[in-house]
């Protein structure tokens, strides 16, 4: 893909360093990138193999957003403003991209609208038009009036394919700042954090690391800072200093403490995050990355001038977590940080989490003594917990991935059908007119964990609001995998044996739980299966169905696998088990004994009109397994689901529905199902 970014940050870097962290990931996906920045350069960052065009930058006037600001520091005259927009639009046309990402825009950035409107609307008019895409961080700022959040949707409806949520919701969803119409929902894609750099293990923790963004926001903190480390000079105080604080200034907050307490920001932040026993910060979006990854225990000063709200909200949501605790702007001083130190290590020390009450919000008159001199305070600054719960930061390839996704769809939509899928739609309007329903469902075998080839499954079957089952390798299982299952609406996880070993003697098909080994150790294989499974995979997305390897099962088993646990199974065939409900794959497009690539589609295709015009009371189950496909195998599944999940005929069953216990067992036979949850196409 050819790609552009725009993006225009204001005060800090924060929205370039996302914007740049998300155009490397797609330069290192293969695709070629285009950043264009609009705000002032921002030396500590990186723009390995992306192309950077600069616009002349502007800036805020101070915290007020709607008046902007040249080099010069005069208002930004309509000269200036047609001198971006010419150089945006050159870039655009230079670029030809596949895809044009805004940065915040339509959400935010109101004072560009004309100019961010202009690189739309030209990109539109481009053939083949590009994918045109919102990017947001996980928190925006709260709109003070309805009509900007309603003109904010229009512009998504009419000129936006989707939005790009850099978030996690299990932290913070995008609605707990910024509401959401059906319309705009229905295009939003949540990627996870935007987190490309290396996990650091910490090590052996100690002192205080203080740090406030790139820009002159953070001053206060950064004064109240260097005002503690002057009475606590033997807690080890670290003032890290944003690049866009003047040099008098930083002269100010280092005097009268020890050479190498304040220094300018370094690019080794997180390394320096991870060996310190405490941070204290504002709460921007990297921040917060950095603290998830590190875990590094946290006194946070959200910014809030300007009726800024982000900061507070990310800021109190960590903090409920137990990842830290939340000192008020309003109410920073040297004595209430040095208390909320305090008070953060005392947690620590009896090794609790957040504050009882839940908001996250520490009182700035806690009930710790707050000493004019801090000399009383007690600190153990080697306590220190892990991060809490399981926060997705693989927002960059998550990005890529969709992105790719996405493309792939539209051109699908826009050029020929690769496949004659002519008597598919035979078959099915068939069925229509004779008032058959067609049940669907679909299996994916062999998930371990979560790669690009499970993305890409995955954002497939959100394409088309398809329920899916990721048959899982349990002894195989990584955390990526559990993460990535966990945020992944419509999958469900079924037990795919135990290690997908063969156990089958020399010339016998493949098999783990084949005729050939004592039912003992294919029980307790079973048993430890689900064992695994349970204890490795997201509880609300584990169904106890046992999917044997090959699809192939030995019978003595299979009449004991409701003992052990097991409510339904999933082969390629056979006869009912009593207790287990039984959906089965009946169509897989992989030749398996030949090429290992695509089945012959017209083959194919016969097959699965055959199925078609069968018998309708069991489903057709559609198999794939994402890390066996080729290009291929890609094209062909891509073309089949449009056809076959959208057509009038087809209710598409929901795995959940599907293995659910049955009530009345000989109205409904474990081998028919009768889903609740069926969409129909």
């Amino acid at each position: 893909m050819r790609v552009l970014i725009a993006v225009t940050h204001l005060l800090g870097a924060g929205h370039l360093t996302r914007a740049a962290a998300l155009a490397r990931a797609f330069a290192g996906a293969g695709h070629a990138v285009t950043l264009v920045s609009g705000g002032a350069p921002a030396p500590l960052v990186r723009l390995d193999g992306v192309r950077l065009v600069q616009l002349p930058p502007l800036r805020a006037a101070g915290f007020d957003f709607t008046r902007l600001v040249g080099p010069d520091g005069q208002s930004a005259d309509a000269d200036l403003l047609g001198r971006r927009r010419a150089v945006l639009l050159d870039a655009l046309c230079e670029a030809a991209p596949d895809v044009v990402v805004t940065e915040l825009f339509p959400f935010g950035r109101r004072a560009l609208a004309d100019e961010f409107l202009a690189l739309v609307e030209a990109a539109r008019t481009r053939r083949p038009r590009p994918l045109i895409l919102a990017s947001v961080r996980d928190v925006l700022v709260a709109p003070d009036r309805p009509e900007k959040v309603a003109r904010a949707h229009a512009l998504i409806a009419d000129l936006y394919d989707a939005v790009l949520v850099h978030g996690d919701p299990a932290l913070v969803p995008l609605d707990a700042s910024w509401p959401l119409d059906p319309q705009t929902r229905e295009k939003v894609h949540d990627t996870g954090y935007v987190d490309e750099d290396a996990a650091i293990a910490p090590g052996d923790r100690s002192g205080i690391l203080v740090a406030a963004g790139s820009s002159a926001a953070g001053l206060s903190l950064l004064r109240a800072a260097a005002g503690a480390a002057r009475r606590r000079p033997d807690l080890g105080w670290r003032i890290l200093v944003g690049h866009g604080v003047p040099d008098p200034e930083m002269s100010e907050i280092a005097h009268g403490l020890p050479e190498g307490t304040v220094e300018r920001a370094r690019p080794d932040y997180r390394a320096l995050l991870a060996a310190s026993a405490v941070s204290v910060s504002q709460c921007g979006y990297n921040t917060a990355v950095d603290l998830l990854a590190t875990g590094t225990p946290a006194v946070l000063v959200p910014f809030e001038a300007g009726r800024e709200t982000e900061q507070r909200l990310r800021a109190e949501r960590l903090a409920a977590r137990g990842l830290a605790h939340v000192l008020p702007e309003a109410a920073l001083c040297e004595d209430t940080l040095l208390a909320t130190v305090a008070a953060l290590t005392s947690t620590l020390r009896e090794g609790g989490g957040g504050d009882p009450g839940g908001t996250g919000a520490l009182d700035p008159a806690p009930s710790l003594p707050l000493p004019p001199s801090g000399r009383d305070m007690t600190f153990d600054l080697d306590a220190h917990p892990g991060p809490s719960g399981r926060i997705d930061l693989n927002g960059a390839a998550r990005s890529v991935a969709i992105v790719e996704g996405l493309l792939a769809l539209r051109r699908r939509r826009t050029a020929p059908e690769p496949f004659d899928l002519t008597r598919l739609r035979i078959a099915l309007d068939h069925a229509a007119e004779e008032g058959r329903r067609v049940p669907v469902w679909w299996r994916d075998d062999d998930a371990v964990a979560a790669t690009p080839a499970l993305d890409r499954l995955l954002a497939l079957a959100a394409a088309h609001a398809a329920p899916l089952l990721v048959a899982a390798i349990p002894a195989r299982i990584e955390p990526s995998l559990s993460r990535r299952l966990a945020d992944a609406d419509g999958v469900s996880a079924a037990i795919h044996g135990l290690a997908h070993a063969d156990h089958a003697p020399p010339g016998a098909k493949s098999a783990e739980f084949g005729p050939h080994r004592p039912l003992a150790a294919l029980r307790a294989d079973a048993a430890a299966g689900l064992r695994f499974a349970r204890a490795r995979l997201p509880a609300d997305r584990l169904l106890p169905v046992f999917v044997p390897p090959w699809n192939r099962l030995a019978r003595d088993l299979a009449a004991v696998l409701p003992s052990l646990g097991y409510r339904g199974l999933s082969t390629a065939g056979g006869p009912p088990v009593d207790g287990l409900v039984r959906a089965d794959a009946t169509f897989d497009p992989i030749d398996w004994r030949g090429t290992r690539s695509l089945r012959d589609p017209g083959a194919l295709l016969d097959d699965l009109a055959i199925q078609i015009a069968g018998d309708a009371g069991s489903p057709i189950g559609l198999l794939t397994h994402h890390l066996a496909h080729d290009p291929a195998i890609w094209a062909f599944v891509e073309a089949l689901l449009p056809v076959l999940l959208r057509h009038p005929a087809v209710t598409v069953c929901d795995p959940r529905d599907l293995f659910a216990p049955r009530v009345d067992a000989a109205a409904a036979p474990p081998s028919i199902p009768v889903p609740d949850r069926a969409r129909a196409g």
